[in-house]
């Protein structure tokens, strides 16, 4: 006898697809679309080169603090949520009566819950890893900033400068895509609590979260606020600032290089 049907396998499988496909298309378009992920690079590039041209970095550095202090929270939260669901674990014949009584529910296996359970664990324990990830990438971001004062100095070149703003740039994106890996995992995982009443809801509860992932990731006011800092329109990139942010160039100092290039030839 089998414990998982096959329209609960079906809805399995589409939830899997949704959750890998979008974050396999969000990594790829952002590389070709104004998005939140591509201007929140290009910003993160220009904050740390603005590091690099002052000796006051209090504030840089509570800034990431505070970011830091957030995906602690909810790394903190999901070893407390992890616990409850193992706690529901150890009681689940209790879990499957008060599942029962629920309206809009599906005839269920005890043997069926206790496996949606333990999918529900295997969700938190990835979130969890996520955000200890990105807690770590941010520790090694305040490592960086305490070496910006070096790179404020007068004998410095824009080069080497630009060098440091890139790469610490580079760490600070790669925390805040850990972090979104996290969250992500979360809204994934309450549509996954829709399966507990039937597969119909699992699966319109996943499409829903991908509608809204998608929504605020490339239609929302906050992006077309962010890409107004910089002079952007939600939309393709166009094909020079597509390949500097492949190449992970700050545009200030291709602007500076320009600007250098123009001055010799004007003086020749």
């Amino acid at each position: 006898m089998h414990i998982l049907p096959l329209f609960d396998v079906i809805a399995l499988l589409w939830f899997l697809s949704l959750w890998v496909g979008y974050s396999l298309f969000a990594r790829r378009k952002a590389r070709q679309t104004h998005c939140l992920s591509s201007i929140l690079r290009s910003l993160r590039v220009d904050w740390m080169y603005a590091v690099t041209h002052k000796d006051n970095h209090i504030a840089d550095a509570a800034l990431v603090g505070n970011v830091e202090r957030n995906v602690t929270f909810f790394a903190s939260s999901t070893i407390l949520v992890l616990a409850g669901v193992l706690t529901v674990l150890a009681s689940n014949e209790a879990f499957v009566r008060v599942i029962d009584q629920l309206p809009f529910t599906v005839e269920q296996s005890a043997n069926l819950i206790l496996l949606k359970l333990a999918g529900m664990a295997v969700i938190l324990v990835f979130a969890f890893f996520k955000f200890t990830w990105s807690i770590r990438q941010f520790g090694f971001v305040s490592v960086l900033l305490g070496m910006a004062p070096s790179m404020s100095r007068s004998t410095v070149s824009e080069e080497t400068r630009d060098r440091y703003a890139r790469n610490t740039a580079k760490v600070l994106d790669q925390a805040g895509h850990e972090y979104n890996y996290g969250l992500r995992a979360y809204y994934f995982a309450l549509a996954y609590l829709c399966w507990f009443a039937s597969p119909w809801f699992f699966i319109i509860a996943s499409a829903v979260v991908v509608y809204i992932l998608y929504r605020r990731e490339y239609r929302s006011r906050v992006l077309r606020a962010l890409l107004a800092t910089k002079g952007f329109e939600p939309g393709p990139m166009p094909e020079d600032e597509r390949q500097a942010q492949l190449r992970h160039i700050s545009t200030r100092l291709e602007d500076t290089k320009a600007g250098s290039a123009a001055d010799k030839v004007k003086a020749n």
